[in-house]
């Protein structure tokens, strides 16, 4: 049996017939089956019984090794199989009970436009239909979670050189997508002496201090002798990790979003999809036990000025999976409406936290949009977008539900969209199917300003078609309140 779980399932779903009418008895000898059950060439650990010649599997073991979902409608006495969704082990919160989402710290009514949604599109509407069941769509950085997956993944990277990058490569890496990389970077991005710079500038520094850090780390494999604590002892290891951040900053300030938001998966050129998600997992595991959330200053060594001269970059540190957010992807599924997310990080630092059962979210694979990259042969990323998917930043976004998601539920779009910035604008504003928009808020002065307000405007009326929910960027949670409290800051605020 191949581990094609779609094309299985749509094919049990042809040949399954469940009936809860009394069936007539027919006496039948049983019998443990003899026969096995492979996945991709793997015997697989599942029972069955024989009879009459025919052999049979419990519909739940193989919805478990197969990663689909099987759901049980107490209503109509019959079992759906979902593949939009991930296998989930029965609770005593079953899908035909429609639980409720739990309080924790959203705002009140927040809290109540939410449940209001959940119970009237899920399984205990009278109009709810399994067969063409309602979904909706999260952003994941400063939304789903707090703060940007990707962007910590980044300081992971530097901090212990995780790269598959050579010094053939890497300015060419890192001037990839850049209209012209002598293009001067925005004001804020100048040297301490005040001197203009550009991609070009930047990204030699960082090739020369690579090819120094290649040949000396023993980490690269490529002959040096020195550990990670000694390699961060070198000026080359100060001036290349501070000047590569700098530059991610610098080219998403100076240039559109379509060239800066790409830029950074470009890092992860030479690495196979398997070693990004297991990558992007040590960087989440280390970032949500960092416990502290503020904002870090690197500078680079006055010793090693080159030819950007000395630059400073600051970060935000610390990431948090909020209970409200898990909560709400599971009480939408337990209501039988599916989850997809849709972010502008890249697609394998998404997958490993949306789909690992140790952080609690639970989408399956196949409902994860998020930034591509083509591959090579052996199937290792290159440094070019796999234009087989549009961006998923703007436009892209609401581009990729039109083009990928819409299609599996007769055009229609998504009841419910959350968000936090510029970047999920189009998708929270574009679908007349929309019931209810969720704002993490950021008190952003970009284009969420707008429907911010809309939201500050309605709070706690019936008719409000936004919501806001408000954190402590200090503490990494939500507030029961729609007002946030910035990082760094101390005094709650609704809107710019």
């Amino acid at each position: 049996m191949k581990n094609n779980k779609n094309l299985f399932a749509a094919a049990l779903c042809a040949v399954l017939t469940v009936s809860m009418a009394a069936p007539s008895v027919i006496a039948a000898d049983a019998a443990v089956t003899q026969s096995d059950i492979y996945v991709n060439g793997s015997k697989a650990d599942v029972g069955g019984y024989n009879i009459d010649d025919n052999n049979y599997f419990k519909l739940r073991d193989l919805g478990r090794l197969l990663d689909f979902g099987v759901e049980w409608d107490e209503k109509t006495g019959s079992i759906y199989i979902n593949t939009s969704q991930s296998y989930r082990e029965e609770t005593q919160n079953t899908p035909s009970e429609g639980r409720v989402l739990e309080k924790n710290n959203w705002a009140d009514a927040t809290y109540e436009a939410l449940n209001k949604l959940i119970k009237n599109n899920g399984i205990q509407s009278s109009t709810y239909d399994p067969a063409n069941k309602p979904y909706v769509v999260f952003d994941c950085d400063n939304t789903t979670v707090i703060n940007d997956i990707e962007e910590a993944l980044l300081i992971y990277q530097l901090e212990n050189l995780r790269f598959k990058l050579t010094p053939d490569n890497i300015a060419a890496v890192l001037e990839t997508g850049i209209p012209d990389i002598e293009q001067p970077f925005v004001e804020d991005y100048r040297n301490a002496e005040g001197k203009e710079l550009n991609v070009k500038l930047v990204a030699e520094d960082c090739a020369s201090d690579y090819k120094y850090l290649y040949e000396n780390y023993s980490g690269f494999g490529a002959g040096g002798a020195k550990t990670l604590d000694e390699i961060k002892e070198t000026d080359e290891y100060k001036d290349f990790t501070t000047k590569v951040r700098f530059l991610y900053s610098a080219v998403n300030d100076t240039f559109d979003a379509s060239v800066g938001y790409p830029w950074v998966t470009y890092l992860f050129t030479g690495m196979t999809s398997d070693e990004v998600r297991k990558l992007a997992e040590e960087s989440h595991d280390y970032w949500l036990s960092y416990g502290e959330f503020t904002k870090e200053t690197w500078t680079s060594p006055e010793t090693l000025k080159g030819n950007a001269g000395v630059v400073s970059i600051s970060y935000k540190t610390g990431l948090a999976f909020p209970e409200e957010m898990k909560d709400l992807y599971n009480t939408f599924m337990d209501n039988g409406i599916d989850v997809y997310v849709c972010s502008a990080s890249f697609y394998d630092v998404v997958i490993a936290a949306m789909t690992n059962p140790k952080y609690g979210y639970n989408v399956k694979e196949s409902n994860v949009y998020a930034m591509r990259l083509k591959t090579d042969e052996q199937g290792r990323y290159i440094n070019e977008y796999d234009d087989n998917y549009f961006q998923t930043q703007g436009k892209g976004k609401a581009h990729t539900i039109n083009a990928f998601i819409r299609g599996m539920y007769g055009n229609r779009g998504p009841i419910f969209v959350a968000g936090d910035s510029s970047g999920d604008f189009n998708m929270m504003t574009e679908y007349p199917d929309m019931q209810l928009g969720l704002i993490v808020n950021r008190v952003r002065s970009d284009s969420m300003m707008s429907i911010s307000k809309e939201a500050a405007s309605m709070i706690g009326s019936s008719d409000a078609k936004y919501v806001l929910q408000g954190r402590d960027e200090n503490q990494g949670v939500f507030r029961a309140s729609e007002k946030s409290i910035l990082l760094g800051e101390t005094e709650e605020k609704l809107t710019k």
